[in-house]
Formats: C-alpha cells, sequence, structure tokens
C-alpha cells in the first residue's frame, strides 16, 4: 500500500508549511504528492487531474517555493484560467497559503475595472491569474509588460479549448517572453486537441494520469431520477423542501433557464440566486458570496460556472437538466465531494434526454441508479412552464419594441406641441402682427447702424438661436431696435419680425 507523504517532505518553504498547517492540511491529495516533486525541480507539468483533486495547490505551491526569496516587485507567474470565478478562486487559495509571507496575486478579468489590475501590472504583482480576454485587453497597454515571467500555469486547458479560446491562448503566448520558461499545464480531462497544443509549450514535460479515464471523484455518490420536463422544477422543489439537501448547487443547459428556474424556487420560498455568462460581475460575485455563507440555499448556474465554483463542504449537486456531453457531466458533479471528501450527485433525466445519459454512463463505465420519490406525483399538471417557448418568447420582444417605438413617438410628438405652442409670433407695441423673417441681403449685412440684424434663427417657426446668431447679435449697437430680430428663441418666447421703434428685445 502507497503511504500519501506529508506536506512536510515536500521541502516547502517553512512560510508555505505554515500556511498550510492552519489551514488544515497536512497531507497533498495524490494529484500534488506527483506534480509538486518534480515542478520544485524544475521541470514541464503536463497533468491529468479531476475536478476537486487539489491541482490548484499541485502548480501554486512549487512556483510559490521558487519565488519566495526573489525580489519583489516583478511578475513572475502567469495563470491562465477559462472563467472569472475560477481566477478569483485561485487568487483566493494564493492569499491563504501565503498569508505569512509577502508574496502577492492578482486576479485579472472581465466585467469589472481595469484600474486596480493596471495597478498590478504596474506594481509587479508576484503572480497574476488572468482570463485570456481581458488578459489581451492590458497587453494593448504599455504598462503590461511581462518581461521577466519565469512560470506559465495552463488550468482547466480543455474547458478553454471548448470555450474558443485556443486562438486568445496562442495570442497571448505571443505577448509572453520567449526566453525559457517552467510551463504547467493541468486539465480535468485530456481530450486529443490539448495533446497537439502542449507539444508547442512543453519540453520534455513530466506526464501525470495521461492514461486514466475521465471519471467523477470517488466520493461522489450519484444517481438519476427519471421525470417529465415539465416536472423537474415541482421535482427540485419537493427534495429541497424534505431537508435532505441543505444546500445544492443545481446546473441548467441555458442562461433563460437558470433565469427561470430561480424565480420559479424563490416564488416557492426557497432562496436562491443565479450565476451565468449574462449576469454582471458584481452580480457574480454577490450570488457566489452569498451561496458560499448560506445566505442562499440554491445557486442555479450554467456549465460556465462549472469551473471556479469551490463551496467547502458542498453537499449536492444537481444536474436539472443532463448535460451534453461526458466532460461537463464530470465538471458539474465535481463541485461537490472536493479533495476527497463525499458529496452527492443528482442528474433529473427527462424521456427525451435518456439517450444524452447513456452517452454520460458510456463513458464513466458506470450504470447510475435510478432513484423515483414515492410522495411526488409524477403525474401532476405543471401549473407554470420552465422552458418559453421560442416563438413566445419572440412575440414579446417585438411587442416590447413595439411598445418602446410608440411611447418614443409619442414623446417627440408631446415635443413638437410644446415646442410651436411656444413659438407663435409676438405682436409688437403696435398691435400689428409680425412679419416672417426675410432672407434678403439685408439679414447678411454688416451689424452696425439701425439696420443691423440680430438674427437668432428662429423665426416665426421658432427653434433656438445657434450660438454663432448669438454672436451676431451682440455685436449689433442697440440689440432689438430697428433691426430684424429673426426669431429670438429662448428668453424672448420665439418673438420674431420687424421690432422698429424701440420694441423689448427678447436679448435685452
Amino acid at each position: 500500500m502507497t503511504v500519501t507523504p506529508s506536506f512536510s517532505s515536500l521541502q516547502l518553504h517553512p512560510s508555505l508549511q505554515k500556511g498550510l498547517k492552519e489551514l488544515g492540511f497536512a497531507r497533498p491529495t495524490p494529484i500534488q504528492a506527483e506534480a509538486i516533486p518534480p515542478a520544485l525541480e524544475g521541470r514541464d507539468v503536463l497533468a491529468c487531474a479531476m475536478t476537486g483533486s487539489g491541482k490548484t495547490y499541485a502548480f501554486l505551491l512549487p512556483i510559490l517555493h521558487h519565488i519566495m526569496e526573489k525580489p519583489r516587485g516583478i511578475t513572475r507567474a502567469l495563470v491562465i484560467t477559462p472563467t472569472r470565478e475560477l481566477a478569483a478562486q485561485i487568487v483566493e487559495s494564493l492569499n491563504d497559503v501565503t498569508v505569512h509571507t509577502p508574496l502577492t496575486g492578482a486576479a485579472v478579468f472581465g466585467g469589472v475595472g481595469m484600474g486596480p489590475q493596471e495597478h498590478a501590472f504596474r506594481s509587479g504583482a508576484d503572480v497574476i491569474v488572468a482570463t485570456p480576454g481581458r488578459l489581451l485587453d492590458h497587453f494593448r497597454m504599455p504598462y503590461a509588460k511581462l518581461d521577466q515571467l519565469e512560470y506559465l500555469v495552463l488550468d482547466e486547458a480543455d474547458r478553454m479549448l471548448d470555450m474558443g479560446f485556443l486562438p486568445e491562448i496562442k495570442k497571448v503566448l505571443r505577448h509572453l517572453p520567449q526566453k525559457k520558461r517552467q510551463t504547467l499545464f493541468f486539465s480535468a480531462t485530456m481530450p486529443a486537441p490539448i495533446a497537439a497544443l502542449t507539444k508547442d509549450l512543453l519540453t520534455n514535460p513530466f506526464t501525470l494520469n495521461l492514461q486514466r479515464q475521465s471519471a467523477p471523484a470517488v466520493g461522489i455518490t450519484q444517481a438519476v431520477y427519471p421525470v417529465a420536463q415539465d416536472l423537474k422544477s415541482g421535482l427540485l422543489v419537493a427534495l429541497l423542501k424534505r431537508g435532505d439537501m441543505p444546500q445544492a448547487l443545481v446546473f441548467t443547459r441555458t442562461k433563460h433557464r437558470a433565469n427561470r428556474l430561480a424565480a420559479q424556487l424563490v416564488a416557492a420560498g426557497i432562496n436562491a440566486e443565479r450565476i451565468h455568462g449574462n449576469r454582471s460581475q458584481a452580480q457574480r460575485t454577490q450570488a457566489l458570496a452569498g451561496f458560499k455563507d448560506g445566505a442562499y440555499q440554491v445557486l442555479v448556474a450554467t456549465d460556465i460556472a462549472a469551473r471556479g465554483i469551490d463551496v467547502e463542504a458542498l453537499g449536492h449537486v444537481v444536474n436539472f437538466d443532463v448535460p451534453l456531453a461526458a466532460e461537463d457531466y464530470i465538471h458539474r458533479v465535481g463541485r461537490t465531494a472536493r479533495a476527497e471528501a463525499t458529496g452527492e450527485a443528482f442528474t433529473f433525466v427527462s424521456p427525451e434526454e435518456e439517450g444524452d445519459l447513456k452517452q454520460i454512463e458510456r463513458a464513466i463505465k458506470k450504470t447510475l441508479p435510478r432513484v423515483t420519490v414515492p410522495d411526488f406525483d409524477y403525474s401532476a399538471k405543471p401549473q407554470t412552464k420552465l422552458e418559453v417557448p421560442l416563438a413566445e418568447r419572440i412575440a414579446e420582444i417585438r411587442k416590447k419594441k413595439a411598445e418602446d417605438r410608440a411611447r418614443a413617438a409619442a414623446k417627440v410628438e408631446r415635443r413638437s406641441a410644446a415646442q410651436s405652442g411656444g413659438a407663435r409670433p409676438s405682436a409688437p407695441s403696435g398691435g400689428r402682427p409680425a412679419a416672417p423673417a426675410r432672407k434678403t441681403s439685408e439679414s447678411r449685412g454688416p451689424s452696425t447702424g439701425s439696420r443691423g440684424p440680430s438674427a437668432g434663427g428662429g423665426g416665426a417657426g421658432g427653434g433656438a438661436p445657434k450660438s454663432g446668431a448669438a454672436g451676431r447679435v451682440r455685436r449689433g449697437p442697440h440689440r432689438g431696435q430697428g433691426g430684424n430680430s429673426g426669431g429670438g428663441g429662448n428668453s424672448g418666447g420665439g418673438a420674431g419680425g420687424s421690432s422698429r421703434g424701440g420694441g423689448d428685445s427678447p436679448y435685452a
């Protein structure tokens, strides 16, 4: 029987060992025990490790150990991740273990201001953890020069490929110095495209678990709940109200379904929030923080959030929709039973999803047990629809746009009526109606003498005078006397025409 070594046997820096001890980590997980020694030797590492296996510290600890005694103020390590939540989680783990060290880390991702991130580049945070898109945004600026980079980590590399980040990753690599650096390549699964990418990035890497079939962690109890699509919401509410799931992370297929499900749970009296790509970063952070501290019993998420959600002692994950790929199933259920703990993963499967479930069972080489809830009415008629048909959603969008256009037209009409009402010609003191302004050579004449124009640009038709016209008015020796005060639009109430005989000027 293989005995897992202790962290002290890995010869890590004493300050890091002290931080690990205070976190309650006595022994490394298997991936940590295998990956840390070659990384400490300076070798490139290519590791396939299941979600929740502890791979974050497998790449952080050797890097932090190496840069501990080096001068501060220089960014020496870059970690690239697919999602904002994962980047924030890695920085949180870094801060936890470096509490007794001067080392610093910074997260760089979209959805938040670039100012603090720019400061991290300028001040030289020891480790920058970034998503590819926001990193490229910074690389356009002169301050984001990582010319002394020594360590590069690609975490969840398969997910970055799935999300279409491969072109961005290649652009990022072109911005990095070409000098020799140590590269650590970690992924929960190892599809064929990953192998091709590693040939360009890694030099004689130390490889781990590459032949292992991807599978959920052994501590996860998995079960399938067959149920009609329209009854999934009711079944979830029933399970939550039984008290068997103090907290649950629930995955849906789309952002629309996540919104609708969260709303239905709240309507049923369950504290729930949702997290997906259309939510702002502040909303995503608030939702995840509320779930972690227990304010929300349920967090509804899409697959993009499956990476980076690390909740201590999370007992339950629910696949509200069957994932389309086995890899997504593994990542979803891997949110529970973290770091060799235990947890339960339930999958709701409708008749039309049975084919997808069978593909997952073939991939994990396991037939999942079917469970029915005795006191749940599987023949009940659903009271609300979770999925609004596409045609109805399009019709609702068109209706809203038509209402917006009608409101805008009414607003323009009201404004035009108000302007025409306020621009009626005013009669001079003699009671004779004012004549409309005429475009004559007189109006283009110099602003001297008794016939200098004070052209306001409004005339009988109303309208605010242009700044240039107002300037010509000011050059007249006696504004409003004997000249065409053609349409003074503001304080004069739109008065226009001849003000011969010393009538009140609208500019007086």
